[in-house]
C-alpha cells in the first residue's frame, strides 16, 4: 500500500501529490505532476513558496462554478502572474443558488440516478452533464509545464472524480485510486470546519448529517464500475468528448515519467 503524500500547509488542509500509486504493470505515478487539494483561498506566503518553488507549481485547475469563484474571491495564487489558472466548473453555475428548497429538489433527482448512494449518483451527473469540464482540466494537466494542482472547495467530490479518471489513464490500479479517494476522510472534520467558515459554503455544509460528507470507498469503487457499464470506460467518456489518444498518451507520460 503506497503512504499518501500529504502536503502540510498553513491554509489548506486535503492537499496531496498522487504521486507514488501503484500501476498495474507493477510502477507508480510519478510524484510532482498532479497534486490535488482543497480551496486555496486562505493560503500563507510559506504555503505559495511551498508550491511555487518546491513543487514548481505552475498550473492551477479550478473546478469550482463561476458562482463560488465570484462569492470567494482572488485566491493568493491568482496574483502571481507566472501561474496559469483555468476554470472547469463541474456543476451549473445555479448550484449554489435557490436556497434549501432548490438543493432538496436537486438531491432528490441526483438520487433517482442512483438509488442508495448520493455521491454516486452527483458523480454520475458530472460525466453525464459536465464531460466538456472534466476533458479541459485535464487538458490542463497536459499542458502544465510543471506541477498542476487540481481542487475545487473541499477537495473531495469534483477534485476526486476528475483525479480518478487521471490516475485510471495513468494506469493507476483501481484500489489504489479507490484508496486515494478516501484518503480525504482522514481530513474531514479539518476540511468541514474550513467550509463552516465561508459564508458560500457553511449552509450546504450543515444541509446533511456530518457523516453523510465522508468519502466511502464503496461510492468511488460503484461510481468506476458505473461508468465502465453506462459509458464504456473512462477512455470512452474522454473520446466521444474529444479527448484524443495523443492527448491520453501525453498524460500518461506525464504522470509516469
Amino acid at each position: 500500500m503506497a503512504a499518501v503524500l500529504w502536503l502540510e500547509l498553513d491554509g489548506a488542509v486535503n492537499v496531496r501529490d498522487v504521486g507514488g500509486i501503484p500501476t498495474d504493470d507493477g510502477d507508480k505515478t510519478t510524484p510532482g505532476r498532479l497534486l490535488r487539494a482543497d480551496n486555496l483561498q486562505d493560503l500563507s506566503p510559506a504555503d505559495i513558496a511551498l508550491l511555487t518553488d518546491q513543487l514548481r507549481l505552475s498550473t492551477v485547475v479550478d473546478l469550482r462554478s463561476p458562482s463560488e469563484v465570484s462569492a470567494e474571491g482572488p485566491a493568493p495564487l491568482t496574483r502571481l502572474g507566472h501561474i496559469t489558472h483555468v476554470n472547469h466548473s463541474l456543476l451549473p453555475d445555479h448550484a449554489y443558488d435557490g436556497g434549501a428548497e432548490a438543493l432538496l429538489v436537486r438531491r432528490k433527482r441526483e438520487e433517482e440516478r442512483y438509488p442508495g448512494d448520493p455521491s454516486c449518483a452527483h458523480y454520475l451527473g458530472y460525466v453525464e452533464h459536465r464531460p466538456d469540464s472534466i476533458v479541459g482540466a485535464l487538458r490542463a494537466v497536459n499542458d502544465s509545464p510543471g506541477a498542476a494542482l487540481v481542487h475545487c472547495a473541499a477537495g473531495k467530490d469534483r477534485t476526486g472524480v476528475v483525479v480518478a479518471f487521471a490516475l485510471t489513464i495513468a494506469g493507476a490500479r483501481r484500489e489504489d485510486i479507490v484508496r486515494d479517494y478516501a484518503a480525504t476522510g482522514q481530513r474531514l472534520p479539518r476540511i468541514l470546519a474550513r467550509l463552516r467558515g465561508s459564508p458560500t459554503y457553511a449552509g450546504d455544509v450543515d444541509s446533511v448529517p456530518e457523516d453523510r460528507h465522508r468519502p466511502r470507498a464503496e461510492t468511488m469503487e460503484a461510481f468506476l464500475e458505473q461508468v465502465d457499464r453506462r459509458h464504456g470506460g473512462v477512455l470512452d467518456v474522454l473520446a466521444r468528448n474529444g479527448f484524443t489518444d495523443d492527448e491520453a498518451e501525453t498524460l500518461y507520460r506525464k504522470l509516469r515519467s
